[in-house]
């Protein structure tokens, strides 16, 4: 089979493979809508998880059952799939623990794309199918189907873990579609004054569309100080970091009331210079007694999760088609998509490959 693979860092190119062999409890899976992540950029050409060799890339699919084993129970060759970028081993003990994305060590129940190929070819492999599978609902556009896998989770999650209130004052910082998704969490989970962090054009519409009711540009100044002017010096009750470098820490503390959450799912890649070490300002964080908290987590996985996800888009909660903003039709047109998202156009927010329609 042919997959677009990360050949060595800074290196991607097509390649011929064998296709997956498939176990009792998989499945074995054919691509119908993929999308490039910036995740997919760090890993090749900031080598943020190492170097790989001929690794398939990409973690956002929607498929089609091709093959299943005897001991799947729940799916079918020829279903129509939505396959969570998240694809944890449900019965370790830190899935019992309430954390199945740490499956296997930390970041462990990422799995494709990591510690093996990724949905990038013309087949790709999914561990225990009846739970990392999920049927993608009649109606559903690709589209926004595609954003569930990867984008909704963690930007939901985000918003999650932020702790949101009813009423509470939420920054997003960044407002690439994880952000958008966090700004979109946290509006239906109860905030009333949520600020967007972004200057790009395509986002800052699809931001004030999701819920933002102020955008904040560091093009106006410094962003810190944009907000506690904004709040009257108080500061905001959450913040959810969705992109930006290691000092966005220090951002995110600084403008964090005391009794807050910083929720980060911002995925530090390996451009930072010498140093591994993310900075907390000493007095932005009160000393370390400011009751302010930092709380991180990777995009959660798994049946139930894209479930949920689904029943908000089927029944209005969210349009994630909207991020959408790059559309390209074939298989061969990946590579395109994939050098697109790590070139980041200002009309960009999304890439969406569609293989069928």
């Amino acid at each position: 089979m042919k997959g677009l693979a990360m050949l060595k860092i800074g290196e991607i190119g097509w390649i011929e493979k064998e296709r997956p062999t498939c176990g009792s409890r998989d499945a074995i899976v054919k691509p119908l809508a993929l999308a490039p992540c910036t995740s997919d950029v760090h890993t090749v050409w900031e080598g943020a998880i190492g170097d790989r060799h001929n690794l398939i890339l990409g973690h956002e699919a929607l498929g089609i059952v091709d093959e299943v084993g005897n001991e799947v129970r729940d799916f079918k060759p020829g279903d129509r799939v939505i396959v969570p970028a998240i694809t944890p081993d449900w019965e370790t003990e830190a899935a019992q623990r309430g954390f199945p994305s740490q499956t296997g060590g930390p970041l462990g129940g990422w799995k494709f794309s990591n510690s093996k190929d990724g949905v990038f070819g013309e087949f790709f492999h999914v561990n225990l199918a009846d739970h990392n599978l999920a049927h993608l609902p009649d109606g559903m556009s690709l589209e926004a189907g595609v954003m569930l896998p990867d984008m909704l989770s963690t930007g939901f999650l985000g918003a999650e873990n932020a702790k949101i209130g009813i009423g509470s004052t939420v920054a997003v910082l960044g407002i690439g579609p994880v952000g958008l998704c966090g700004v979109a969490g946290a509006r239906l989970r109860g905030a009333g004054r949520i600020f967007a962090v972004g200057t790009r054009p395509a986002a800052v519409r699809v931001a004030k569309e999701y819920g933002a009711t102020d955008i904040i540009s560091y093009k106006d100044g410094n962003t810190v100080e944009q907000i506690l002017e904004a709040t009257g010096g108080a500061g905001v009750d959450a913040v959810i970091i969705a992109g930006g470098g290691p000092d966005i820490l220090v951002d995110a503390l600084n403008m964090a009331r005391p009794g807050s959450v910083v929720s980060n799912v911002n995925y530090f890649g390996s451009g930072m210079g010498e140093s591994d070490i993310l900075p907390i300002p000493r007095v932005g964080w009160g000393f370390g007694m400011a009751d302010k908290s930092i709380v991180t987590g990777l995009c959660p996985g798994g049946r139930v999760r894209m479930e949920r996800l689904a029943d908000m888009v089927m029944y209005g909660r969210m349009d994630p088609s909207r991020m959408a903003t790059h559309v390209f039709r074939g298989f061969d047109r990946l590579e395109e998509a994939l050098l697109l998202m790590k070139e980041k156009p200002r009309d960009l927010i999304k890439p969406v490959v569609l293989l069928a329609s």
